[in-house]
């Protein structure tokens, strides 16, 4: 018998109605917040908004995409989205440590973005984030003193999300606050496919060079690969020291994503030498691979299956840098 389809032969999706907004994307569309009637627990639609003015279309859209992101990591983390990508993630032992480090990474473009931590906001956090301008900062909670920051920055929308119950694997993604589906609208008709709620597992990880990762290695090899699923094809991340050192996102060319990444780095007065590499998708030729060894990459954290996987396999072994095949792609368009 053939497989069953996962997908019904009509699709009657039913929402409520939130509010309507100031307007959309831009300022001659008009649109509205819908929430499912059984919205997953922990997503950003059960969010509490505790101060600041009404939030737009895009405040909305970024910070789903900035919390959707922070609630991968078990540590203490902080993600801060521009345009619907993250320009600095990281990880500490708390709030006011992994924000320090993720605003390290790109401080121009984190001017005016959102802001997500999966800890509590204390004051010493809320002090550090206040130096900034910020249009969005949600966490699971705020502490009396944290709030009382920003009670003169009445502009700032703050956010209280709670966690969701927990989950690791694609058949806990329910748990963890994500959807199991994703619809994207195209002309008069739907895309829909499961999400992507893939969690790497040690056991798929395949060393294809002949330097093995170390330890530290490999942690800034799995933090990078973590961020770089939130970030828009083609997506090129530099990592070390658990926060990220350059992101390179949404380019036509994989080496342009290298590149920037690369200029952006430099620009914030970062050092890529000995950085951990993630790229979304494989190289499809050994040029990719090149851009970013020469910017300072010591080990690279990608899908492998391009038809010259040998090819970049023997540059890797050429530049002796560690290189590991994930075997799953993580496109994001």
């Amino acid at each position: 018998m053939p497989e069953r389809s996962l997908f019904a032969g009509q699709s009657n999706s039913q929402f409520t109605k939130l509010q309507d907004l100031r307007y959309g994307e831009n300022a001659h569309q008009q649109a509205a917040l819908y929430r499912d009637l059984h919205p997953a627990p922990g997503s950003l639609v059960t969010a509490k908004q505790l101060q600041g003015k009404e939030l737009s279309y895009n405040n909305i859209a970024d910070a789903d995409a900035a919390w959707e992101c922070v609630k991968s990591f078990t540590e203490s983390a902080c993600v801060i989205v521009k345009h619907a990508n993250p320009c600095g993630v990281a990880v500490g032992a708390d709030a006011w440590e992994a924000y320090s480090k993720a605003f390290k990474t790109d401080p121009t473009s984190a001017f005016g973005g959102i802001i997500a931590l999966n800890r509590t906001v204390d004051e010493r956090a809320a002090l550090q984030i206040s130096k900034q301008f910020v249009e969005v900062l949600m966490a699971p909670g705020f502490t009396p003193e944290a709030l009382e920051v920003f009670k003169t920055k009445v502009n700032v929308r703050i956010l209280q999300i709670d966690l969701p119950p927990g989950g690791t694997s694609a058949s806990g993604a329910w748990n963890q606050g994500r959807n199991l589906i994703d619809i994207k609208r195209v002309g008069s008709g739907l895309l829909m496919q499961t999400a992507d709620n893939h969690e790497l597992l040690l056991s798929d990880l395949k060393v294809v060079s002949k330097l093995q990762p170390t330890p530290d290695q490999l942690q800034d090899l799995l933090f990078a690969w973590t961020v770089a699923k939130y970030v828009k094809s083609n997506a090129i991340v530099f990592c070390a020291g658990g926060m990220t050192m350059g992101v390179g996102a949404g380019q036509m060319s994989r080496l342009d994503s290298a590149r920037i990444a690369s200029i952006k780095a430099e620009h914030a007065g970062l050092s890529l030498s000995g950085t951990a590499v993630a790229s979304d998708a494989f190289f499809p030729f050994r040029d990719g691979l090149d851009v970013v060894i020469d910017a300072g990459a010591s080990c690279v954290i990608q899908p492998g299956g391009s038809m010259r996987d040998a090819e970049v396999i023997a540059a890797a072994d050429e530049r002796g840098v560690a290189m590991l095949f994930t075997g799953t792609r993580h496109f994001r368009h």
